[in-house]
């Protein structure tokens, strides 16, 4: 404990300084997560057992009750002292998620587990916090400007690294969660091209594998899914040039003349000739980029090079997603995605856990089943049910109602940490705070998301509610540090 918590007077100001209203929230979420796993993991011949040790409800007792010790200890660590060790904890973890499939033990084909004792513990849920302290620290250097290439790598660089090493542990859905970090970038000055950019795969990989193989129109040479994609490759390319270039007659050719040209091709070979007009959009988009990359050497004009790369690039991703789903991902990732997108249907195997989720949350209702009266949780239909799934319980024996609540409580505290950000005196407290935000909002966006059958079914916790030391320690040092940054603003700000 340093001086300054040894100062009465500084105790008091810490006191007046915490935000209180994110750790009401924070209390609520922790309550009301108890109740969902006490829901989920009841069972009628240990009736009233909630607090046994022996049980899960008893058990998340002791991880909530140390959560708040952690949380605790925390608030009394001076926030300088945080911030000076950012680069120190951010190379232990490293260190440590690069040994821990060395040590760990096979959990369903994750190595990401250590066992200590009769207990274990997942590394790569404590590296988020130390991920987050460390890019904020560089981001928080003199100079530091994301909008330019060198600073943007290596902002990138530093969440990249673990997400790569958690890959090798086999848990995918661990470190797509460090992708989240894209959205504080974003904030702090990342250009929106790349957000478009990112979402623009994921709209060519869905449209691209849902629909490769339906035809246009009934017995039709063309394939909806790549004559879609194409089309949108030459639209996007062709606005870009209206919205970003002074040559309207640039942007025209290519947008009028290029789509012109390949729906003309359609109709040829609708009402002429049937062929596989996709070769021709293929020629047509190849012949865009030729014709950019022209001008930006006569020209000398970046914006058109920019589009021809983006449009080269739309076209390297749109042919090598079939490539990856099939060759590059797990059969059970590969499995999961053809459910989730239509293609497959499995109800015994990969959609098995989503269906059992759905028709839990629908049995609620309205206003529920009433706690510890949910028939599908109680007689463990749904896998999971107290971990990735534990939301269903929720749907299930509190209805639509106690779901809308949950929701509510989330979205407060996802608002409440973007307040708490923006009125951060220094680029560090800004960085971290929208780091922690950007997690939380991507927990709840894939855990709810994948319960409801609208995300792949990746395995990542849903914050404060789903059963777990690792996963409530991990949240809790995420949230409290920023507390303890925020509760030291007044001092940077005099």
């Amino acid at each position: 404990m340093t001086a300054e918590n040894n100062n009465p007077q500084k105790r008091v100001g810490l006191i007046r300084s915490v935000d209180w209203v994110t750790i009401l929230l924070y209390m609520a979420l922790l309550g009301l997560g108890w109740m969902s796993v006490c829901g989920a993991t009841y069972d009628f011949d240990q009736a009233g057992n909630f607090f046994d040790f022996s049980t899960r409800s008893g058990m998340q007792i002791v991880w909530i009750g140390s959560s708040l010790i952690l949380g605790m200890l925390i608030l009394m660590t001076d926030d300088r002292l945080i911030e000076s060790l950012s680069y120190l904890l951010y190379l232990g973890f490293i260190v440590l998620l690069f040994v821990t499939p060395f040590l760990a033990h096979n959990i369903k084909g994750s190595l990401s587990w250590i066992k200590i004792g009769s207990f274990s513990i997942q590394p790569a849920e404590f590296a988020k916090f130390a991920t987050a302290l460390c890019v904020a620290r560089v981001m928080g250097t003199h100079g530091f400007n994301v909008s330019r290439l060198r600073d943007f790598l290596i902002a990138c660089a530093i969440f990249l690294l673990p997400m790569a090493l958690i890959v090798l542990q086999k848990e995918t859905g661990s470190a797509l969660v460090y992708m989240s970090f894209f959205l504080m970038l974003y904030r702090e000055g990342m250009p929106g091209s790349i957000l478009f950019a990112g979402l623009s795969a994921v709209v060519y990989f869905v449209v691209g594998v849902r629909f490769a193989d339906l035809p246009l129109w009934a017995s039709s040479p063309i394939h909806t899914g790549p004559f879609l994609v194409l089309l949108f490759i030459q639209l996007v390319a062709g606005c870009m040039l209206w919205i970003y270039t002074s040559r309207r007659s640039v942007a025209f050719t290519v947008l009028f003349g290029g789509l012109g040209f390949m729906l003309l091709a359609v109709l040829f070979s609708r009402f002429v000739i049937p062929f596989d007009v996709v070769w021709v959009q293929l020629a047509v988009c190849l012949l865009t980029i030729v014709y950019l990359l022209f001008l930006a050497l006569r020209d000398r004009l970046l914006s058109y090079f920019y589009i021809a790369m983006f449009a080269l690039g739309s076209l390297a991703f749109h042919y090598s997603a079939d490539f990856v789903l099939n060759h590059v991902m797990e059969p059970h990732q590969q499995t999961r995605i053809r459910v989730l997108l239509g293609l497959e249907d499995d109800p015994r195997g990969a959609g098995y856990n989503v269906i059992q989720a759905k028709i839990a949350i629908g049995s609620g209702g309205l206003r529920g089943k009433g706690f510890l009266n949910g028939t599908q949780t109680k007689l463990k239909y749904v896998p999971e049910q107290d971990t990735d799934f534990i939301f269903c319980t929720v749907g299930e024996e509190e209805g639509f109602f106690g779901c809308a609540v949950v929701l509510t409580l989330f979205l407060i505290l996802i608002l409440r940490l973007i307040y708490l950000s923006e009125r951060q005196p220094r680029v560090f407290g800004r960085v971290y705070g929208y780091c922690v935000l950007s997690i939380f909002l991507f927990h709840l966006f894939v855990n709810v998301g994948m319960v409801l059958g609208l995300t792949p079914v990746i395995g990542i916790p849903l914050p404060f509610f789903s059963y777990g030391g690792s996963s409530l320690w991990g949240f809790t040092i995420l949230l409290f540090i920023f507390l303890r940054i925020d509760a030291g603003r007044n001092r940077m700000s005099r």
